[in-house]
């Protein structure tokens, strides 16, 4: 039993249905500081879901691949079907150094590994994570609708992805969510972006909606940081 109430929203206009708040799940392996104890980080998980947040937000590049490997193993014992899940592909490291893919074959090849790190037969969010501007977005968003035709995703999503790509996108197959960065000190996606989506009924997931922990935790986070904190880089 839920030890308290979490609304409960529709995400896009696809009928997706998601708790209002969500767990981003990228910290728990990394990034933020050093990777938390599996145990420590299950525990969480599972307090999640048993409190009404149901809507949990990982990528094959965190960690990498890692924070994947741990919800997979988060999920069992019937977990998987308490919780609605988001993983992305996009984001490749080869020899450290970074590069955005999303043509068709990397697409599906993204999408087999994430399916089998996470031990799951679908994923409920598909998020393209950062936009292949070598590919044209109608390619990548075509591979998508085939992941959907054959049962591997049921929702796709975009992140980080300009006005005019959500609306190419979408005219392929309908676009569920988009993610983006929202805060009080991250406004610019208000002028177009955010305008475009619910003109065309898609649902906007904001991450970093307390300024990447700052507006909880004031100047003091700053002084705070670990060592292999991300956050020191941009500070």
């Amino acid at each position: 039993m839920a030890t308290c109430e979490v609304k409960r929203i529709k995400l896009g206009s696809q009928g997706f249905e998601v708790s209002v708040q969500g767990l981003g799940c990228m910290g728990l392996t990394g990034h933020y500081g050093a990777s938390k104890p599996e145990t420590d980080a299950i525990t969480l998980l599972h307090h999640a879901i048993h409190s009404g947040v149901t809507f949990f937000d990982t990528s094959d590049m965190y960690g990498p691949e890692t924070n994947e490997i741990l919800l997979g193993k988060a999920l069992k014992d019937g977990v998987r079907e308490k919780m609605e899940l988001a993983t992305k592909f996009g984001i490749s490291y080869v020899e450290g150094k970074r590069e955005i893919k999303g043509d068709p074959a990397y697409v599906r090849a993204a999408c087999e590994a994430s399916l089998k790190r996470l031990d799951v037969a679908c994923i409920d969010l598909y998020y393209q994570h950062r936009v292949d501007t070598r590919v044209p977005i109608e390619i990548t968003l075509r591979e998508l609708k085939k992941l959907v035709e054959e049962g591997k995703i049921k929702y796709i999503g975009l992140s980080e992805a300009c006005a005019s790509t959500i609306r190419r996108a979408h005219a392929v197959h309908p676009i569920t969510a988009v993610q983006l960065e929202w805060s009080l000190w991250t406004r610019d996606v208000e002028e177009e972006i955010v305008p475009t989506c619910r003109e065309l009924g898609i649902g906007i997931v904001a991450y970093c909606p307390l300024g990447r922990g700052f507006f909880a935790s004031g100047p003091k986070l700053v002084e705070n940081l670990d060592k292999d904190d991300f956050r020191k880089a941009s500070t």
